[in-house]
């Protein structure tokens, strides 16, 4: 422990100077805390419930706490309540949203060993005696690279028919990618590919491949060492996410508890996400982040300009905050602040034409607070406010959609949500949510509240009831559904039934819609990493039958 202590400080003090007084020691704990820890992939995805499958579960506990990576700090989201061998089910514990095929961290696993070790170096050496020995071979296991390769190709097809319109087709060929310390090199690579296109017109592919082509991240990484690394291609820096892809360079200096990072290239074409060099953009960022046995800290600053054929495009400040220091408590913020507009003036009576001037003056783009609480395990609570405005790119947006946009009031909204587990076996969770812009006549109101028992006796599936009742400045509408889940098959093969009653009345005209929704869902675990889903929507009302079928085939390696 000593040793790393002498060897951080030797670094700080090396950099201390130029970089102010921003960085302190570096502690290697937590990134071999992640490097342990058992993955898991999220398989399917309930209104109460999440299903997770690993390799094994072995040594997992009913309880267990499963964690997502958010910028390299581990965020817990799931409480596992139910295991077999290779798979488990549980329940959300943050208001993260989730999504099927989501990376999942036990950190059990991890964490138990590590503190093992500690123990016994406490308890065997005395943290004032650390030979040369014991320096070097520090040094030989921090420097320890391994290759790890993850990733999937998937095939899948959206398929539309019905009575009252035209069938259509679209196929789907996804292929993701995570190559880290290829060849047990300091390189990585990463890339996430989609095409896409409609059967029957092909046409639109071979007018500009962009239109079915989209690369949304392939990008290179090269780690110099533990507190410099640099990448090259499109990538989304998380810690920057509002800025978009970035095409071009991004690099990251990290030491102790703070990061400081820079960008340099260009935005993803803004009509079909291809490379366009005049729309250049650059920036910066500090963040800082902190690991406690109670909790963790994360906060982010950035400051990006953006360009479009060499003029000012857009210009802004971004704050990112989260916090979950307090025991129970979970507090996550963002703001977004514009530097750079450009203000109407009066117009010209001769010119008749609108002009503008240049202003720097901050104004508020877009605010995001949102609070988790968790008083008892059984019982969680959470409240989000969000204030938007519209994102104005000044040198893209034709003269006329900028002023419609200039005109438009702040969008402001609350959500509230309450889970409770009052058995073992049952959930019951409401959401409700407000929003309101002095452009509409109404704010718009939803209520969202639903009851699930995980295992039904005698048939020994898991059953949801569920009703939504909207209400906005032209439609009101309620919906009820009833759904069940259950494994056919023990970690291979898995359904789900669902049937949802759909009442909307139009306020302009008076009239109604009512429809009937069933659908039917099957996930199929072909091999260990070779898997199916199988997705039949049928929607019913009084003059017209829609029917979807989805289908997807994934293999992972």
């Amino acid at each position: 422990m000593n040793n790393r202590i002498k060897m951080n400080s030797r670094f700080s003090m090396k950099y201390l100077i130029p970089l102010l007084v921003f960085f302190l020691s570096f502690s290697g704990v937590k990134s071999q805390n992640l490097n342990e820890s058992r993955e898991g992939k999220i398989s399917y995805i309930t209104t109460q419930n999440v299903y997770v499958k690993f390799q094994s579960t072995e040594n997992m506990a009913k309880g267990d706490t499963l964690f997502i990576l958010r910028e390299g700090i581990p965020v817990p989201v799931l409480s596992v309540q139910e295991i077999s061998s290779i798979s488990c089910v549980c329940t959300p514990i943050s208001s993260l949203k989730l999504s099927v095929a989501d990376r999942v961290l036990s950190r059990q696993k991890a964490l138990s060993p590590l503190k093992t070790e500690i123990k016994a170096i406490a308890s065997e050496v005395s943290p004032m005696v650390l030979t040369p020995d014991s320096i070097s071979t520090t040094k030989e296991k921090t420097r320890t690279r391994t290759q790890l390769i993850t990733g999937n190709v998937s095939i899948a097809s959206y398929l539309n028919f019905s009575n009252a319109a035209s069938n259509s087709q679209r196929m789907r060929y996804s292929f993701s990618i995570n190559a880290q310390n290829i060849g047990n090199s300091k390189l990585s690579a990463e890339a996430y590919i989609n095409f896409v296109h409609k059967i029957g017109e092909w046409s639109e592919v071979q007018d500009d491949i962009f239109n079915g082509l989209k690369i949304y991240s392939l990008a290179l990484n090269y780690e110099f060492n533990k507190h410099h690394k640099i990448w090259f291609g499109r990538r989304i820096n998380p810690r920057i996410s509002n800025a978009g892809a970035v095409d071009g360079l991004q690099y990251e200096m990290k030491s102790g508890s703070f990061t400081l990072g820079v960008i340099a290239g260009t935005r993803p074409d803004y009509k079909n996400y291809s490379f366009n060099p005049n729309l250049l953009q650059f920036g910066g960022y500090l963040g800082h982040d902190l690991v406690t046995k109670k909790g963790n800290m994360q906060t982010t600053v950035a400051f990006i300009q953006q360009m479009n054929n060499g003029f000012t495009d857009r210009r802004f400040a971004y704050l990112q905050h989260s916090n979950a220091l307090l025991t129970n408590l979970y507090f996550f913020g963002s703001v977004e602040v514009g530097l750079y507009q450009k203000v109407m003036n009066p117009v010209d009576t001769i010119q008749k034409d609108t002009t503008y001037k240049t202003s720097s003056s901050p104004t508020l783009s877009n605010l995001y607070l949102s609070l988790r609480y968790r008083p008892i395990r059984q019982l969680s609570l959470s409240i989000s406010y969000s204030a938007l405005q519209n994102i104005i790119y000044y040198e893209t947006f034709p003269k006329n959609i900028i002023e419609r946009m200039l005109e438009v009031a702040t969008v402001q909204g609350f959500m509230f949500q309450i889970t409770y587990q009052p058995a073992k076996y049952l959930s019951i969770g409401v959401n409700t949510g407000y929003r309101d812009s002095k452009q509409d006549p109404k704010p718009t109101k939803n209520l969202y509240g639903y009851v699930t028992y995980s295992r039904v006796p005698g048939i020994n599936v898991s059953a949801t009831i569920s009703a939504t009742i909207l209400e906005t400045s032209y439609i009101s509408g309620r919906i009820f559904g009833i759904g069940l889940f259950r494994d056919l098959v023990p970690a291979k093969l898995s359904a789900g039934l669902d049937y949802k009653y759909v009442s909307y009345k139009f306020l302009s005209g008076e009239t109604t819609l009512v429809q009937n929704t069933a659908d039917i869902n099957l996930n199929w675990r072909i091999f260990k990493k070779l898997s199916c889903s199988l997705y039949l929507e049928g929607t019913f009302d009084k003059n017209s039958i829609f029917n979807r079928v989805y289908i997807n085939i994934t293999q992972r390696f």
